[in-house]
This record gives structure tokens, C-alpha cells and sequence, in this order.
């Protein structure tokens, strides 16, 4: 996977990482099990500060994500535990899209084909839990 930062962005640097690796996840580009480079590998790679990627190694771990492993440095393992914490943080967030839809006249036909897009973009899931 490979992960730009832009560093003109107004979005923090520790969240762009953030967010680019939660997309590799849900690509399927990195997958669960999989270590991620170390905090100093990917700061030097990045050219950023080891905080910056601590942070967001943080985050992940937090969000459920990553775990951190003594061996292994940041391994990627999606932990279901915080699903009601992150269903109520999608309601949140898709709250106030669908406030700004409703202000553009954005169709809930127009809201619903973006989001089914978006499923077939990222793959779309079986019934079990697992990708199609």
C-alpha cells in the first residue's frame, strides 16, 4: 500500500495516515494479520515526525484496528468489540451528510446510489461476515 500525505491539507497529517490505512484495509490492499511498518520505518518513509505515526497507530488501536504486538511491531487485526461505539459515530457523521444533502436537494435515490457505489468499491459482504 502506499500512502501520500499531503502536507498543504488542511486535515492533520496523523489523520490523513489514519484514514489512508483504515481505505487499505477496506480495499483489501492490507489485510488482517498483516504487520505494519514500525513508527520510526514509516515516519522516515513518510518523512514525518514518529509521533505524528504514533498517533496514528494510536488511534487504530483505539478504533479497533491494530494491535500493537512487542514482536511485531503494529499488527492489523479488526476487533468488532467497538461496533455499537462506531455505529453511533456513523449516525452522527451521516446525520449531518444528510443535513447537507437535504440543503444541495440531493435526493435520498441520489444518497442511496452513492453509498451503494461506495459498498462495491470496498467489496461487498457476505451475510457471514466475510468478503464477497
Amino acid at each position: 500500500m502506499i500512502i501520500k500525505i499531503d502536507f498543504n491539507s488542511d486535515e492533520a497529517i496523523y489523520m490523513q495516515l489514519r484514514n489512508q490505512i483504515i481505505m487499505g484495509i477496506a480495499q483489501d490492499e492490507i489485510k488482517d494479520g498483516e504487520s505494519l511498518p514500525s513508527v520510526r520505518q514509516l515516519a522516515d518513509e513518510l518523512g514525518v515526525n514518529m509521533h505524528t505515526v504514533n498517533k496514528a497507530y494510536a488511534l487504530l488501536r483505539e478504533d479497533g484496528y491494530l494491535k500493537l504486538d512487542r514482536r511485531k511491531g503494529a499488527v492489523v487485526c479488526i476487533s468488532l468489540d467497538s461496533r455499537p461505539r462506531h455505529l453511533e459515530m456513523m449516525n452522527l457523521n451521516m446525520r449531518m451528510m444528510v443535513a447537507e444533502a437535504v440543503c444541495k436537494q440531493i435526493s435520498p435515490e441520489e444518497m442511496h446510489q452513492i453509498i451503494s457505489d461506495m459498498f462495491k468499491e470496498f467489496g461487498e459482504f457476505r451475510d457471514d461476515g466475510g468478503r464477497q
